[in-house]
């Protein structure tokens, strides 16, 4: 294991992270298949149970939280069940929910995923409903983000943008952000899900193979392909420090100061579920950069991380200690 990395890790604990974003309540209904419908070729399901878990933006905050450090967590809620629902899950799992808005037009989003038991380690998942709306946030809202973040700016290590399509982080906020961490001189990274050209200026940018292969309007396959493709990201995206692709089991590769690097993920035989690997690797990211890393250094230890979450089913957040085991190779 390299002690650098193993001495980033335990610096974790001393940073605090602004997580600005779309919240969505995850919503995990399980039954077992008993028998085929009448009514449809489907399998009818008895209910076992039902399970809640704080996605979108959340997903990063609670990885922050996991990792040893602390995650205030700024995005918008409905006026419902759903919302007090989510606030509470966050709550108690350590994150400071003080940045939470309650907004009438605005009910919580909710992915409802309908899950079979059939005997296997992990339940096989049918469909997913999602209700949601993506209409931008209005001026008040956008005011009230802002000026949290700059009553917490002098207690906040960095300021992390988790992008899920969901209306929040509309240009004109993302422009105050960015204005409001260049002059407190606070770092401010982005998880971009399209609309790139919102996130522009920022220190840190990360995205997909698949939405930077979409944005680019070509296929990504090979090294060489994703190495033109970061450093046009880029460029055209002006990031101060540093544009990550990542790549699944093929890692990552970085851009940063003209240079292009391409990470290896761990290896992993076991996969069962790549879901919040993304939101890892970017709270994984953040952390590292505030506690010292270097760009290729943090990217290394996000894809160590990202590692250990693809062997679970659904969200799952890892300890310092899992990370620490994935860095000396014992997966």
């Amino acid at each position: 294991m390299s002690t650098t990395l193993e001495s980033y890790v335990e610096r974790f604990a001393n940073t605090t992270i602004v997580v600005i974003g779309d919240l969505i309540l995850d919503e995990y209904i399980t039954g077992r298949a008993t028998r085929m419908s009448r009514e449809a070729p489907v399998p009818v399901l008895e209910l076992e149970s039902k399970r809640y878990i704080a996605g979108g933006a959340a997903n990063p905050a609670a990885n922050i939280v996991s990792l040893g450090g602390r995650a205030k967590q700024v995005g918008m809620i409905g006026e419902d069940r759903a919302g007090e629902r989510l606030k509470q899950i966050l709550i108690d799992q350590g994150i400071d929910a003080e940045g939470l808005i309650q907004h009438k037009a605005h009910p919580t989003t909710v992915k409802t995923r309908i899950l079979a038991q059939m005997g296997l380690r992990f339940p096989q998942q049918l469909t997913r409903i999602d209700s949601l709306t993506r209409e931008p946030i209005d001026p008040e809202t956008e005011s009230l983000i802002v000026g949290f973040a700059r009553r917490v700016l002098d207690e906040t290590d960095a300021v992390l943008l988790s992008h899920y399509d969901g209306g929040l982080l509309t240009s004109p906020l993302v422009a105050r952000l960015r204005d409001l961490c260049a002059a407190g001189g606070k770092l401010l990274a982005a998880d971009a899900q399209g609309n790139f050209e919102t996130f522009s200026g920022l220190d840190i940018i990360k995205c997909n193979a698949e939405d930077a292969g979409r944005y680019l309007n070509r296929g990504l396959v090979s090294d060489s392909d994703f190495s033109e493709a970061a450093l046009q990201l880029h460029e055209a995206l002006g990031a101060v420090r540093a544009t990550i692709i990542t790549r699944g089991n093929q890692g990552a590769t970085l851009a940063a100061q003209d240079r292009v690097h391409h990470c290896p993920a761990p290896q992993v035989s076991d996969v069962f579920d790549t879901v919040g690997a993304g939101d890892t690797a970017i709270a994984t990211l953040v952390l590292a950069l505030v506690a010292g890393a270097a760009a290729k250094e943090a990217v290394t230890l996000a894809n160590h991380a990202s590692g250990i979450v693809v062997r679970h089913f659904g969200n799952y957040s890892p300890s310092p200690a899992e990370l620490m085991r994935s860095l000396g190779g014992d997966l």
